[in-house]
């Protein structure tokens, strides 16, 4: 329930059915980072090995956290900010922090790479980008400039697709819970798995698929006895579940009074990691055939990133023996599908929290949302727009969101009764957690979280940030940063609605607050 400016409490938004909140769950987990990014830390971090610290990290770190956050927003039946705000005011800012530097943060600069899988998807169709796919990706496509602050003219192609990405991100969350993110879920996401599985499929019937997939899976032993490759299992699992951006809070938010919490939770979190250790079939089958045809290793045609998907996989699709077009359009709609389910998790978050605090009309916030998102998008259609990505993107990702979960952690660990929202979970699920929980979500996880944080600061003092002047870091990075920050407090320090406190807080006996 909300409350209106006159004190009389209106219907909240509901989930049609527990599938419906699955699918929009896994759909905001699923991301482009799991088909370009999961894979490649795969292979770099002991192919098969990898997988021994990386669902270590899922059953000690990813689930208790997705528990904690899915039992946090069905408790309060509230955004992240209004959750924050019943453990104590003074953590309100970190309920609106998270989804302030998510929508207007990382979503900014997300929906421009969506908008990019939609120009490849049509490139694919005549594999517009030719013999030299690098080339094109960052000259003709891009115009890539040659410094950060020479931004240059807008690239039109990128602003109409990134438009189009932000129009329908805006007609899904406008048409509500259950008739807008419900039923656009129950499409996509069968829909992705389906076209992933074909991808997977017809990949491994390529020549040089085998030796793709042992590059990709074959287990190097030794790599587990190096820290860095569990520091980068924790932190891949932390960033693929759409952890500490105030968006499964908000989605639990909308489950009815009787639901299976840590079931709901096991099952978004396996799914997605399942997801993306069978996407990487697809990728390395592909890459396998690639490097088949040229008669070199995997390491020498492998990339990271945007790279992988825009430059190294369309030459491969340019080598494919058949039906090249077609296997192209396939990937590219399998992207922006992905991209798509997350990008509305993470405006939903943000109106969840507006509507919750100042009674504004659902779908008067969604619009403006929407629109200052697109306007903010603009910087990164830009000549100069992949260097801004990249700057804006490691900063959030790696300290901004990091720096969350730390914090997220502390609050309901040390300064809410941890225990009394472990009965309220175990009271509505069938599946029930035990006390072990509470000093993970006390101790172990943000003790993880903390060494994650200061090995990312430790190499950026030692090494800026690839090669960027510090003026540009410091600016466009840590900028972002604080300026997300600021209105996240501010937003705090606004006066919650008549009676609104009121209803936040529980009765004196079932209180969480110390």
């Amino acid at each position: 329930m909300a409350i209106t400016k006159e004190g009389a409490f209106v219907k909240r938004g509901k989930w049609g059915s527990n599938i419906g909140f699955l699918l929009a769950a896994i759909g905001s987990a699923v991301g482009l980072g799991n088909i370009w990014r999961f894979s490649y830390m795969t292979y770099e971090n002991g192919g098969g090995a990898f997988l021994v610290p990386y669902f270590i990290a899922l059953l000690t770190a990813g689930i208790p956290l997705m528990i904690l956050e899915y039992g946090f927003g069905h408790k309060t039946h509230g955004s992240s900010n209004l959750c924050f705000a019943k453990i104590d005011r003074k953590w309100e800012w970190l309920g609106w922090w998270m989804p302030v530097f998510a929508m207007f943060g990382i979503l900014l600069y997300y929906s421009v790479i969506i908008g990019w899988c939609i120009n490849y998807t049509f490139f694919s169709l005549t594999l517009k980008w030719g013999s030299d796919p690098q080339s094109f990706f960052l000259h003709n496509f891009l115009g890539l400039s040659s410094d950060v602050w020479k931004i240059g003219g807008i690239r039109l192609p990128i602003l109409f697709s990134t438009f189009i990405v932000w129009f329908i991100t805006w007609y899904i969350c406008f048409k509500d819970i259950d008739r807008g993110i419900e039923k656009a879920c129950k499409i996509f996401m069968p829909t992705l798995f389906i076209l992933t599985a074909i991808l997977v499929i017809w990949s491994l019937t390529l020549k040089g698929a085998g030796s793709g997939i042992a590059w990709y899976l074959k287990p190097n032993w030794q790599k587990l006895w190096n820290w860095k490759v569990w520091i980068a299992a924790y932190g891949q699992i932390f960033f693929t579940l759409s952890l500490a951006f105030g968006i499964m809070i908000a989605y639990a938010s909308y489950l009815p009074e009787d639901t299976n919490i840590v079931q709901n939770a096991f099952i978004t979190c396996f799914a997605n990691c399942f997801y993306s250790v069978f996407a990487g079939f697809a990728v390395f089958g592909v890459l396998g055939y690639m490097a088949h045809t040229k008669g070199v290793g995997i390491d020498k045609i492998i990339k990271s990133g945007p790279s992988l998907a825009f430059v190294a996989y369309p030459e491969a699709i340019s080598n494919l023996p058949f039906l090249r077009n077609l296997f192209g359009v396939l990937f590219f709609t399998a992207l922006f599908l992905a991209g798509l389910s997350s990008a509305i998790s993470l405006v939903e978050a943000f109106a969840c929290a507006v509507t919750d605090k100042f009674n504004f009309k659902r779908t008067k916030v969604v619009t403006i949302s929407c629109l200052f998102g697109f306007l903010g998008s603009i910087v990164f259609t830009t000549r100069a727009g992949l260097f801004w990505l990249d700057i804006v993107d490691h900063f959030l990702t790696n300290y901004g969101l990091i720096f969350a979960g730390i914090l997220e952690c502390i609050a309901v660990g040390w300064f809410l009764k941890v225990s009394v929202l472990r009965k309220h979970i175990n009271e509505v699920s069938a599946w029930k957690i035990k006390k072990g929980w509470d000093y993970a979500i006390k101790i172990f996880t943000p003790g993880i979280l903390i060494i994650i944080f200061l090995t990312n600061l430790i190499g950026e003092v030692t090494l800026a940030y690839g090669g960027y002047k510090v003026s540009a870091l410091l600016i466009l990075g840590l900028g972002w940063l604080l300026i997300t920050l600021i209105v996240s407090i501010f937003l705090s320090m606004k006066a919650w609605g008549k009676g609104k406190l009121e209803h936040i807080h529980l009765p004196e006996d079932d209180k969480l607050m110390i």
